[in-house]
């Protein structure tokens, strides 16, 4: 079984910084990982932002765009959809977006998407 097909254990809930991101390694992916404690919830996207062709998503700043959870880069200042992965201002545009969750309070993310 690869990693891509399970659940890979990240960090402790209490790693987290609320209504920010933080990056992790996760089987040679860089992870963006986003949490807001107002509702609980956790987002994970690919932290490579391809238009400045570099990792810094995890970087940049988080809300909502017309009731929408995203980040905007911190390079060129696109929003990426957090549920999805999509760019806002350019549909051909995207970043995969990860299976996230919480487990024992344990933060753990799933490759596949689920």
């Amino acid at each position: 079984m690869s990693y891509k097909d399970e659940w890979v254990d990240i960090c402790s809930k209490e790693d987290l910084v609320p209504n920010s991101g933080i990056c992790a390694l996760v089987t040679g992916e860089q992870v963006a990982i986003f949490y807001f404690p107002d509702n609980d919830t956790l987002y994970a996207i690919n932290n490579f932002d391809p238009f400045g062709k570099v990792h810094v998503l995890s970087r940049g700043m988080v809300g909502d765009l017309n009731g929408v959870p995203m980040v905007s880069s911190p390079l060129y200042k696109q929003h990426f959809n957090l549920k999805t992965g999509q760019c806002l201002e350019d549909e051909d545009v995207s970043v995969e977006s990860y299976g996230v969750r919480i487990k024992d309070d344990r933060v753990e993310v799933n490759l596949t998407g689920e």
